[in-house]
């Protein structure tokens, strides 16, 4: 994974939320590999076993913190102590099903947490570039299957969906009342948003995550359910979208009056969305065999059929591409937790093997 456009992480301060989750671990990861001294602040992992504990990941940071986002008190004495030169807020509620069952608390941790988190920024009064993620699910959906540019209408039509379109509105208000660009010499603070497709790799245990279920599958020795075969989605390894962050932080503190401070989409490159279905067969193909069967449910939330992003903001102003194809990244998942489930303990040399592959397919 590459450094970033000019800057150096090593040494510089960085808070990330989240750090316990499954992109917060890996992101922590690509973060102490180029030296940056990081405080995560998040609940305690979110699954059993999770990549954060078999990876090791606490060992990397500068400091752990056990908080909640939406305890805005302690989320802002811990940012202002750790004073960060960037700041990744990832910690969210970050389940579309689960949306269904407990909306108020989506709400609640994805559009209150973001609101606390942009406010102890402000009472911090540290200039920082802020990348806050969101998700592909926040823009109103497109009938008619067309990708998703940044300044489409945000929407969502399920709790979740609808949190992540809130919490892009609650950072565009940070960065025009608190954080306003013609004043960016009297307060320093730069805000982005990053919207991310269908993310993929090893070490993601999450309930109801298509991974998730294939491997549980394969275990179990049984066929996968899938309720919808036929939907498409932008799928792509966690490490070209962490790629994406690194480098548009690294150039808002590289060159903070550029303009940076707005939303991008990182996915893959036009062609490369893949059904669901597709997507199954080619996991069970990279690892060694496995079944499904459609299980359409008529009673069951209704989803988004196409769903695609458009990247062209990414790659023409960042210069950023996707390192793995779609294919290369299912392989490289399926290969993970192959290796993970033949020794639990190789997680981080896991990871490492990842990056690695991805600094060479970005060379």
């Amino acid at each position: 994974m590459a450094a970033g456009d000019g800057i150096a992480w090593g040494g510089r301060r960085v808070f990330v939320t989240g750090h316990t989750g499954f992109k917060g671990a890996w992101l922590v990861q690509a973060l102490a590999r180029q030296g940056a001294e990081v405080t995560g602040y998040a609940l305690p992992p979110p699954t059993t076993p999770s990549l954060f504990e078999a990876a090791g990941v606490a060992g990397l940071l500068r400091r752990h913190v056990t908080g909640d986002v939406r305890d805005a008190e302690h989320l802002a004495a811990e940012l202002a102590a750790a004073r960060p030169e960037a700041v990744f807020h990832l910690a969210a509620q970050a389940l579309v099903r689960r949306g269904h069952r407990e909306p108020v608390e989506t709400f609640a941790t994805n559009v209150t947490g973001t609101a606390a988190l942009l406010e102890a920024v402000r009472r911090a009064a540290i200039p920082c570039a802020v990348i806050v993620v969101t998700s592909d699910k926040c823009y109103e959906p497109h009938d008619d299957g067309r990708p998703h540019r940044e300044e489409d209408a945000l929407g969502g039509r399920d709790p979740y969906s609808a949190s992540k379109a809130c919490a892009e509105l609650v950072a565009a208000a940070a960065r025009r009342s608190s954080f306003p660009p013609e004043r960016l010499v009297d307060h320093g603070v730069q805000v982005a948003t990053v919207r991310a497709g269908n993310v993929v790799g090893g070490g993601d245990w999450a309930e109801d995550r298509l991974v998730t279920d294939l491997v549980a599958a394969r275990t179990a020795g049984r066929p996968v359910k899938l309720r919808h075969p036929d939907a498409i989605r932008p799928w792509q390894h966690v490490l070209d979208p962490l790629s994406g962050y690194l480098d548009l932080a690294a150039r808002m503190l590289r060159d903070p009056a550029a303009g940076y401070g707005r939303a991008w989409n990182f996915g893959p490159l036009p062609g490369g969305d893949l059904t669901v279905a597709a997507f199954v067969e080619a996991f069970f193909a990279a690892a060694g065999g496995g079944s499904w069967i459609s299980a359409a449910d008529p009673r069951a939330p209704v989803e988004t059929v196409v769903l695609r992003l458009a990247v062209d903001r990414a790659v023409a102003d960042l210069g950023w591409r996707p390192r793995f194809a779609p294919t290369v990244a299912i392989a490289r998942t399926a290969a993970w937790y192959r290796g993970f489930s033949a020794d639990p303990s190789a997680a981080r040399r896991l990871c490492d093997d990842d990056f690695r592959a991805h600094e060479e397919a970005s060379a």
